[in-house]
């Protein structure tokens, strides 16, 4: 599909280079009008670099809001969510976490005929990162055929599996990080345009010990 192709040429933009951690360098040159910045927030539980901008009439930032790291503007455009931290239960392995958050999110009719799966290599131009491993929800094969059958041609699909899960004109995906110490996973919504944030700098922080 011509748009999701657009997409993915954008996002190879962003991928150029490994990033290291946040302690260290963002991976990529900021936007025009913005500069990089380390964003850590204890509560939230997540250190990233991210960018501040400068529109001369408008300015934007990142903040902790909640469970989200979101992206707040002074012209008064609503937050937008760009990363959920989402908390493991006791004994919770990050796959099974992922799975109960999307089960208890989704739309019931649509969790039987999509499954938990690995972020396929190149998948929208993201490039790999130690440590890490990146998973998305997908339709069961049957399921796809028949709800794809519905499309007229040159149509935008619905994503399949819902706003948690793989979508044709928009990128995102689970993340999780077993030798960080924490107990959460990512939620990591990279949208159709280059994100203001560095997604390959997202460090989730250990558990402070007691």
């Amino acid at each position: 599909m011509k748009l999701r192709a657009a997409i993915l040429a954008a996002m190879l933009l962003v991928t150029t280079t490994h990033a290291v951690g946040p302690a260290g360098k963002p991976s990529h040159k900021a936007a025009e009008h913005c500069d990089w910045e380390k964003f850590s927030d204890a509560a939230l539980g997540l250190e990233a670099w991210v960018q501040r901008c400068d529109y001369g009439t408008s300015k934007s930032e990142f903040i902790a809001d909640g469970t989200y790291l979101s992206q707040r503007y002074t012209d008064g455009t609503p937050l937008e969510h760009e990363v959920d931290v989402i908390d493991l239960r006791p004994g919770e392995t990050p796959e099974a976490g992922i799975k109960r958050f999307f089960t208890e999110n989704s739309d019931k009719a649509v969790v039987p005929h999509c499954v938990l799966a690995p972020l396929p290599k190149g998948y929208g131009e993201i490039k790999t990162r130690p440590g890490v491993k990146r998973y998305h929800f997908v339709a069961e094969a049957a399921y796809g055929k028949k709800m794809r059958a519905r499309n007229e041609p040159g149509d935008i699909p619905d994503p399949l599996c819902g706003e948690w899960g793989d979508d044709a004109d928009s990128l995102s995906y689970f993340e999780a990080q077993p030798a960080s110490g924490a107990r959460k996973v990512l939620f990591v919504n990279l949208g159709q345009d280059e994100p203001q944030f560095d997604y390959q700098t997202l460090r989730l922080l250990p558990v402070p010990s007691p």
